[in-house]
């Protein structure tokens, strides 16, 4: 697709709301990038699309790892245990959603988003929780959990080429009790290697656009530094966060479902 001057700005605008939101609240973001270089930007394919936003988010939730990983919250024992599981889900999750065509992808995604926001509205997670080590000592009850958990979200990260921040948080929570400042630090190692893992599969097929990547890498570096910095100062409002967020999630769903239906509708 041509990149003129309005698609550009669009391209770092989104990228920067995609960097904030992976900052402030460890995940969902990505969830957003799909929809935003599809309706906002203009990419014509839904597989590029999700490629490209793939390998941008890995990126940016690359930055925001180092970010976390300088105040102490990343669990690196589970958070490798986890992603080791992800990374074989996320290989086969993206080789089956390359199999669908592209509004059958879309409206699956717009579903995925629905139930996204529907969760986010409904979960309660602690923001103080154990102190979790993964030892010896805790391998039989820590180690099967973390793979079960890390191996279901990769398989869905793949499949809608997201990073799985809103799966990962969570998922790490359940398996391990840890509080929530460390899930959202310890979910964005994942979110990375599974990005990464989405893309690779992606770009073997020729399904990404790198000047798309570049550009939303480019905004969302600037965004998720300042989601990071937020994130500790609106600690004690995530819960309200969440909800904004959940919000916008479940009408962006809405509108890509009910698109979706039109379009079906219009042709018969």
């Amino acid at each position: 697709m041509p990149l003129g001057l309005i698609p550009i700005a669009l391209l770092l605008g989104s990228g920067a709301l995609v960097g904030i939101t992976l900052g402030l609240i460890g995940g969902g973001g990505s969830v957003l990038a799909v929809p935003l270089l599809i309706y906002l930007v203009g990419v014509p394919s839904t597989h590029v699309a999700i490629g490209s936003s793939a390998a941008a988010v890995a990126v940016n939730a690359g930055w925001g790892l180092v970010t976390h990983a300088r105040l102490g919250t990343v669990k690196w024992r589970c958070a490798l245990v986890f992603t080791a599981a992800g990374v074989a889900g996320a290989f086969l999750g993206a080789h089956l959603g390359k199999q669908l065509g592209g509004p059958e992808l879309l409206a699956l995604f717009g579903l995925a988003m629905i139930g996204i926001g529907i969760y986010m509205v409904s979960a309660h997670p602690q923001a103080v929780g154990k102190d979790v080590r993964l030892t010896p000592e805790s391998a039989g009850y820590l180690l099967p959990r973390l793979l079960l958990f890390g191996g279901g979200a990769g398989i869905l990260s793949g499949f809608f080429g997201i990073g799985g921040g809103f799966l990962i948080v969570p998922g790490l929570v359940l398996a391990t009790g840890m509080g929530l400042q460390n899930a959202i630090g310890t979910s964005l190692f994942a979110v990375t290697a599974f990005g990464l893992t989405t893309a690779t599969s992606y770009a073997v097929s020729g399904l990404i656009d790198w000047r798309i990547v570049l550009l939303v890498i480019a905004g969302g570096a600037a965004g998720t530094l300042l989601g990071v910095r937020t994130n500790t100062q609106l600690a004690g409002h995530k819960r309200a966060l969440a909800g904004v967020f959940a919000g916008v999630v479940i009408a962006t769903g809405l509108y890509i479902v009910g698109s979706g239906l039109l379009k079906v509708l219009g042709a018969s």
